[in-house]
């Protein structure tokens, strides 16, 4: 299975490629998308979109698992948050890729066992269970890794379900 997981973001959108095979877990791919924060919100999230064809198209993921956006205090990041995860999942389906949608919490769970973990906790887990010499550097980057790591372990669990 390869798992290309996203971190939804209107300037900075994470994307990470893991694969696995048994028990394994391996780093295909980690990126971040840019988008410049003097465009429009329409013209940055074109932007994001066609880097995520770009990516589907060369990584060839299998699935797609995109993180919810996290609503706090701000209605309006949270909203924007949330067209860049629209975007994100058009463009996977637009290439007929399954998507599934985790949350925060649910990531963080799924990579360190706690769902209020640090970012930091979560690169350094990542650099563990991925078996890198150094932490994702980039945050948006160690995200999408951890969304695609979540998806990858909660297969497996419908897959054990299945089995009972």
């Amino acid at each position: 299975m390869r798992v290309l997981g996203i971190d939804p973001g209107t300037f900075n959108m994470g994307l990470g490629i893991v694969d696995t095979d048994g028990p394994d877990l391996l780093m295909a791919h980690m990126d971040v998308l840019k988008a410049k924060r003097t465009l429009p919100l329409a013209e940055r999230l074109n932007v994001l979109y066609g880097g995520i064809l770009k990516c589907i198209d060369e990584w060839k993921p299998s699935e797609t698992a995109v993180e919810q956006p996290f609503v706090a205090l701000n209605v309006r990041s949270a909203m924007a948050v949330g067209q860049a995860q629209a975007i994100a999942m058009l463009a996977a389906a637009n290439r007929g890729l399954a998507i599934s949608t985790y949350t925060p919490r649910e990531v963080k769970q799924a990579v360190t066992d706690h769902g209020g973990s640090s970012k930091e906790q979560v690169q350094e887990m990542l650099r563990v269970l991925l078996g890198l010499r150094e932490a994702p550097a980039s945050s948006d980057a160690a995200d999408a890794l951890a969304v695609a790591i979540c998806h990858i372990n909660a297969a497996r669990v419908r897959a054990l379900s299945i089995l009972d």
